[in-house]
């Protein structure tokens, strides 16, 4: 199930990306789930990872691979390799060791990721008897194949992509991502893939990595649930024919922009395919005294069970939003300034409900699939956005039954 259009969109080769997928069996035998990029040796690479103490292997050894000029990730669903111990390690090396023995290279060279079932060993044998087979399937346009095989309780692949003109040449970003389930990004909670033919330096381009995953990828919640695993990466080529971008330049604002703009778009997707989800929520709280209020007040709202079974109900209860907000941790919050919204029907205002609110017109907004959730603290003039589902039945059957 899923909230609105979910289409997978066009997606242009990029010049010095190629991408290989295969069904490797490692949870099931129905769709590709190893994927293999490749991008050429004038690329640079950046990336963000998961803040979950018990990180996985594969986020341990990309860490480390990151600042060794990185050739090819490597990745696979259906298990996490995260909670396995120092075998974890030894297992995430030799997948990388295994596939440099095919392309060439060296193993620092390999970004590996995992997603799927925490605390089973990865089966080595299975990724590397399919390795020959990703490899020999790398090409520029494989870009929803790569989508599929990253999926897990995905409903479906996600896909972003976007041109800009720089000095009258044509850049292309595109991105992949997944993710349903486990989704409270402390960057990063989820896996991403955004590739661009962009010529750029790797700590400008990491600096518009971090900068973009901020404000996309850490405004969105499903579940509240921090993943062991996750990660996101920006390759850049440098293969375009446009020039150099350099700091502080037009292009370097048009390019981070677009950035952000296929950011946004894919931690948007990720909501819609919440796990069980029927409604979008986005939680808009302005108003406050700094971005950190804003966005801890919208984040008390969209971790809210009792708020988000409501919202499946579509019953309009706004006493589970005011109560959110209350519990919220605003310091000397002035409770007569805040004002609650649906969409634009005011439902808080002076204190306490509106003169003016009905529950017909709040039942109107409830009915919709997609939601608006204001708050106005009337303390600054701070804003920001948080996107989060409801909690549905499925919700709680498809996580029930995840090993299964």
């Amino acid at each position: 199930m899923a909230v609105g259009q979910t289409d997978f969109p066009n997606m242009p080769p990029i010049s010095g990306i190629q991408i290989g997928t295969t069904n490797a069996g490692i949870k099931q035998t129905v769709r590709d789930d190893l994927l293999i990029f490749q991008f050429s040796e004038t690329a640079t690479c950046a990336a963000v990872f998961t803040q979950n103490a018990f990180c996985a292997a594969p986020v341990v050894l990309a860490r480390e691979n990151l600042l060794q000029s990185p050739r090819w990730l490597l990745i696979n669903s259906g298990n996490a390799n995260a909670g396995t111990g120092e075998q974890g390690m030894v297992d995430a090396r030799q997948t990388c060791d295994d596939l440099v023995q095919i392309t060439g290279g060296k193993m620092q060279q390999v970004l590996p990721f995992s997603t799927g079932v925490i605390g089973q060993s990865l089966p080595v044998e299975k990724i590397k008897n399919a390795l020959p087979k990703a490899v020999s399937n790398l090409a520029e346009n494989n870009w929803e194949n790569a989508a599929r095989a990253i999926m897990t309780t995905d409903t479906f692949p996600k896909g972003v992509s976007k041109e800009i003109s720089l000095n009258g040449e044509t850049i292309t970003i595109n991105g992949i991502s997944k993710g349903a389930g486990m989704i409270q990004p402390n960057m990063a909670t989820m896996l991403s893939f955004i590739a661009t033919d962009a010529k750029i330096s790797q700590p400008l381009l990491q600096q518009c990595l971090s900068n973009a995953t901020e404000l996309s990828f850490n405004r969105i919640t499903v579940d509240g649930d921090t993943s062991t695993n996750d990660a996101c990466v920006l390759m850049a080529s440098g293969c375009s024919n446009a020039p150099q971008i350099l700091a502080g330049s037009e292009n370097h604002t048009l390019f981070s922009a677009a950035i952000l703009d296929v950011a946004k778009a894919l931690a948007e997707l990720i909501v819609r395919d919440g796990e069980g989800a029927t409604k979008l929520m986005r939680i808009v709280v302005s108003e406050a005294s700094s971005d950190a209020e804003a966005v801890q007040v919208a984040k008390t709202i969209a971790h809210s069970p009792l708020v988000k079974t409501a919202f499946f109900a579509s019953d309009p209860n706004w006493g589970r939003i005011l109560a959110a907000v209350g519990r919220a941790g605003v310091v000397e919050m002035e409770l007569e300034k805040i004002r609650l919204y649906l969409d634009d029907v005011c439902i808080v205002r002076d204190g306490g409900r509106a003169a003016d609110y009905t529950e017909e017109a709040g039942q109107a907004v409830m009915n919709q699939a997609e939601i608006q959730i204001g708050v106005k603290l009337g303390r600054g003039d701070f804003s920001q956005t948080v996107l989060t589902c409801d909690f549905s039945y499925d919700y709680v059957k498809i996580n029930a039954e995840y090993r299964t």
